[in-house]
């Protein structure tokens, strides 16, 4: 499969076949990140509509067989979901630095993933849970090595053909995110659920066969385990962990045996966790005594970004909850006579990103050439800005679609195109402040650091789902763009002083 994708033309050292100039390992790199969010963003497109499938707030004439969930409960599920997928990149990091390496770990995520779909393929509750958690832990595990991989091809840092290989690398992450909700989106809303999960399995397993054919081609560093456990560490380890089940089985085995148990007993936990471990990580970072003067003060101003991430994300990925619900209940589905599934929407992101990307990437030279592209901190502030607009424009269809009149699909897209916008804007350039901003010591750290932003972000919208407040009202999503707006408007007011703690990074 990946030497369809190779060429001739241009070949490495040693006489081994190119992927377009680039070492031939990146296309396995390129294809398994394609399958795999192939499968991710197929799953996500329907979850959602899943989960409210046969209840009252699933859209009038939807297929049933769902779980028959109210929106809110939902959209919990839905946000605390994503949260866990950014959340377990720490730990699948540490396996990849400690445990297993990052070959070997990605293929074990990939098996963990696939069986974590055909888990949702099989019919009952308690099936499609369990699919949500190897599905989250596999997609943590392997999101956090997959990307190191990819630098492993490469001589170096300095190496000219890097930014062009993460470039292509990219793409692939777009390219099955955009064909998704088309194949697996439409399969499984409109005909079949679980046949639809079943494709998204499909999916992870051709990606997963591939990178297995392929890995021959990948760097030998990508086999080695960079900072191996000790036996010591080993067993203290397996004793914590085990301990910590024994816990959990037990003082959850009570609460079912009392008859107390419901969701919430899994979800209010999560969420919180999911707000607390980000927090309790920058004070650990932060209590370090052994950074100096000049990291504590990048990290007194790496906050600043951190807390923008969140707002930023909190709105963004709403895009698969609200947005979706109101898509499928309150937006035609037909242009011109063409009749589409709603989950076709989940489509306009990372086709908006494959199309823009280049335009942004070329602005900023430009302005550059100029001496006039914003700095970090003012496009931090136009993402938070944008994504805030985006729920203004919100409002607007919500309160036409009040009176049970079906909007037109171009107010959405316009909102996810301004949310892109906003992405392209506020999301490459947290991944590379988080790099420059970085203490020594947590080097390899601080892209774990910068997904608990988006974990932070998403539970938030968990813990206001779980707490009754109705996100698809027009009072919660005014607050939402207006916090949004007002956090762009803070951080371009104390621009001045944020750079001042950043130091020397610009």
């Amino acid at each position: 499969m990946a030497s369809s994708l190779t060429k001739d033309s241009a070949r490495t050292t040693g006489g081994e076949k190119s992927f377009f100039g680039h070492p031939r390992g990146l296309a396995t790199l390129f294809l398994t990140e394609m399958w795999e969010r192939f499968s991710y963003y197929g799953m996500r497109a329907l979850l959602v509509y899943y989960l409210v499938s046969g209840g009252a707030d699933a859209a009038v004439g939807s297929q049933g067989g769902g779980l028959a969930m109210t929106a809110a409960t939902a959209t919990a599920i839905y946000s605390v979901y994503v949260s866990m997928v950014y959340l377990m990149a720490m730990p699948g990091g540490w396996f990849g630095d400690r445990v297993w390496g990052a070959r070997k770990t990605v293929a074990i995520a990939g098996a963990v993933i696939m069986v974590g779909h055909l888990s949702l393929a099989l019919p009952g509750q308690a099936m499609f849970f369990v699919g949500l958690i190897l599905v989250a832990a596999g997609s943590g595990l392997l999101k956090a090595n997959i990307s190191t991989m990819v630098g492993h091809l490469y001589e170096g840092p300095e190496d000219p053909r890097r930014d062009g290989g993460f470039t292509l690398f990219y793409i692939g992450i777009n390219l099955g995110a955009f064909v998704a909700p088309f194949v697996i989106g439409t399969i499984g809303k409109e005909h079949n659920w679980h046949f639809g999960f079943a494709l998204a399995a499909l999916g992870m397993g051709l990606g997963l066969l591939q990178f297995l054919l392929g890995t021959r081609h990948l760097s030998p560093k990508s086999s080695v385990v960079p900072n191996p456990l000790s036996p010591e560490e080993r067993r203290a380890v397996l004793l914590k962990a085990t301990g910590a089940v024994l816990v959990l089985a037990v003082f959850y085995g009570v609460v079912v045996a009392m008859g107390a148990y419901t969701l919430n007993w899994a979800l209010v936990p999560l969420t919180l966790a999911g707000l607390v471990i980000p927090v309790a990580v920058l004070v650990r970072i932060k209590r370090d005594k052994e950074l100096s003067p000049t990291e504590q003060s990048k990290m007194n101003g790496y906050i600043w970004f951190f807390v923008a991430a969140a707002i930023f994300w909190m709105i963004y990925d709403q895009g698969g909850s609200t947005l979706s619900l109101f898509a499928d209940d309150k937006t035609a589905d037909s242009v011109f006579g063409f009749a589409f599934s709603a989950t076709w929407y989940q489509s306009l992101n990372p086709l908006f990103v494959m199309a823009l990307a280049p335009v942004f990437a070329w602005l900023w030279l430009w302005l550059a050439r100029k001496n006039q592209e914003p700095n970090t901190i003012v496009k931090f502030a136009m993402g938070l800005v944008l994504v805030g607009a985006s729920f203004f424009v919100f409002i607007v269809p919500m309160g036409m679609a009040g009176d049970g009149t079906k909007v037109s699909p171009m107010w959405l897209v316009s909102i996810y195109m301004v949310q892109t916008i906003g992405e392209l804007c506020l999301s490459p350039v947290g991944l590379s402040v988080t790099t420059k901003m970085a203490p020594q010591k947590y080097a390899s750290q601080m892209m774990g650091v910068w997904f608990l932003a988006v974990t932070a972000g998403d539970c938030t919208t968990g813990l206001l789902s779980l707490a009754g407040v109705d996100l698809n009202g027009t009072g919660i999503i005014a607050m939402e763009a207006t916090l949004a707006a007002l956090a762009g408007a803070a951080i371009f007011m104390y621009r001045k002083k944020v750079q001042t703690l950043m130091v020397d990074v610009h």
